[in-house]
């Protein structure tokens, strides 16, 4: 299991890498879904097979659905893609990388203090995953509700053609 986990993980961080460095939207979106189910395959390997199955149809299914539609939508063309070729220069990903140097010095910090634990944890049952959504977090559904219809709003407000 631990295998699967730590495969599962390496393709999660190298598909991920992709997504942000491809100037074609599309081809970062099927790249975003391999991501995707690699995280659901991590959930599945540490006990929570609900969390994964939720994680290929919402996120990998649904929502990929909806960048794509949104994407077809904007209909950007060529601008859009010398645009992203100049923020891949060199210059912009000195901030960046300053974040993730800073993250991986914390995580390599916390492996070597000896605070990580791998969590011998059981199955996780979709009603104790409801209860915990649509209580105590029920506000935090909700607001990440409407950021998403919200960004879908504004994305259909910026690719709708202006009259002549």
């Amino acid at each position: 299991m631990n295998l699967l986990f730590y495969l599962s993980a390496v393709v999660a961080l190298i598909t991920t890498l992709l997504v942000i460095t491809r100037t074609n939207a599309v081809h970062a979106l099927l790249y975003l879904i391999v991501s995707l189910l690699a995280v659901a395959l991590i959930f599945f390997s540490l006990g929570a097979p609900f969390v994964a199955a939720l994680e290929v149809i919402i996120y990998a299914g649904a929502i990929m659905v909806l960048f794509i539609f949104v994407i077809m939508m904007l209909n950007l063309g060529g601008r859009a893609a010398k645009q992203e070729c100049l923020w891949l220069r060199p210059g912009i990903w000195k901030g960046p990388a300053l974040l993730c140097g800073i993250m991986a010095a914390e995580l390599i910090y916390f492996f070597l203090s000896g605070h990580a634990r791998i969590s011998a944890g059981g199955v996780v049952q979709p009603k104790e995953i409801g209860i915990a959504l649509f209580g105590p977090y029920a506000l935090g559904v909700e607001l990440a509700s409407m950021l998403l219809l919200s960004g879908l709003v504004g994305a259909y407000h910026l690719g709708r053609p202006e009259k002549q």
